[in-house]
C-alpha cells in the first residue's frame, strides 16, 4: 500500500517498507516515480523505525531533508494513527524536526538553523559571474536574487548550478525576487528532480537568505508556482514553515507493476 499526497503541487509517495513486496532500491524508486510507466511522483518517503523517514528523489538519490516531504510525512503519521498527538518529532537525516499537524490540514515544521557558505559568493557560469547565496538547512541550496523571474532562465541555470563544481553533492537552486518586506516569490530547480512547483526547504532557504541581507522581516510569505508557504525566522535564526498537505490516493500496486519492480536490482 502506498499513499500519495502533495504539498503545493509537490507530490510524494509514502510507504511503510513492511507493506511493500520488494526492497527499496534506487532502480525501483525510479520506476515507481515515473509518471508514464510507474505511479508517478516527485519522490518517495519511506518509514524508518517508528517516526523516522528516508527521503528519496525520483532519480533514486537520497535527500537529507525536504520541507514538503516532512509536512506530508507528518500528516501521514497522524492520519494512519502511527502517532497519537498532533505535536511530535520526526527523525530525518540524522537529526530531529519538530512538527505540528493542525486542525485545518496544514502542518508546521521546524526546519532548523541555516548554515551559510561565506566562502562562496559568486559562481562562474559559462564565463559569466553570478551573485549567489549558498547555504544549508540540512540539505544544500543556492539562492540567486533576480529583479524579475523568468522560467526560461531557471531551466537554463538550474542544471548548470545543480551540477556546478562548487557543489560536490549537487544543490537545490532558487531564483528569488523580493516583492516587499513580507513577501517573496521564487522559481525552484530541485536537486534530483529538476523544475519543481514548490519546495518547503527552498522557500526556507530563500527567506533565510533574504532575511540575512535585510530585505525581509521575520514573517514572510513565499510564493511559488504551486502556491504560498508561510516561513518564520526566529531570533536564533531557526526557520519554521507552515503549509498545506492534501492526500490524493491510497494505492494498491498491480501484480504487473510488482513483477516489474521485483525484476529490478
Amino acid at each position: 500500500m502506498l499513499t500519495k499526497s502533495h504539498g503545493l503541487g509537490n507530490d510524494y509517495l509514502v510507504a511503510d517498507p513492511s507493506e511493500l513486496p520488494f526492497e527499496v532500491s534506487p532502480e525501483r524508486v525510479r520506476l515507481l516515480c515515473d509518471r508514464h510507466v510507474g505511479v508517478g511522483s516527485d519522490g518517495l518517503l519511506v518509514l524508518q523505525g517508528s517516526v523516522g523517514v528516508r527521503i528519496i528523489n525520483p532519480d533514486g538519490s537520497e535527500a537529507e531533508k525536504s520541507g514538503n516531504g516532512l509536512r506530508i510525512f507528518a500528516r501521514w503519521l497522524f492520519d494512519t494513527r502511527r502517532v497519537d498527538s498532533r505535536s511530535f518529532t520526526v527523525e530525518v537525516g540524522g537529526a530531529q524536526a519538530g512538527v505540528q499537524v493542525h486542525d485545518d490540514g496544514t502542518v508546521t515544521v521546524d526546519m532548523g538553523r541555516p548554515t551559510f557558505r561565506d566562502d562562496l559568493l559568486t559562481l562562474d557560469i559559462d564565463g559569466e559571474p553570478y551573485d549567489v547565496v549558498a547555504l544549508s538547512i540540512g540539505n544544500p541550496h543556492c539562492v540567486m536574487f533576480r529583479d524579475t523571474l523568468d522560467i526560461t532562465e531557471l531551466r537554463r541555470l538550474g542544471p548548470l548550478v545543480e551540477h556546478h563544481a562548487a557543489f560536490p553533492r549537487r544543490t537545490n537552486v532558487q531564483l528569488a525576487h523580493v516583492l516587499d518586506r513580507h513577501t517573496l516569490e521564487l522559481l525552484i530547480w530541485e536537486r534530483g528532480a529538476g523544475e519543481t512547483r514548490a519546495s518547503g526547504s527552498s522557500a526556507c532557504a530563500a527567506v533565510a537568505a533574504a532575511h540575512r541581507a535585510g530585505l525581509v522581516n521575520a514573517q514572510v510569505t513565499a510564493r511559488m508556482l504551486g502556491g504560498k508557504l508561510s516561513v518564520r525566522v526566529e531570533d536564533d535564526g531557526s526557520l519554521w514553515q507552515r503549509g498545506p498537505v492534501e492526500e490524493l490516493a491510497r494505492i494498491t500496486l498491480s501484480l504487473e507493476l510488482i513483477r516489474r519492480l521485483q525484476a529490478l536490482p
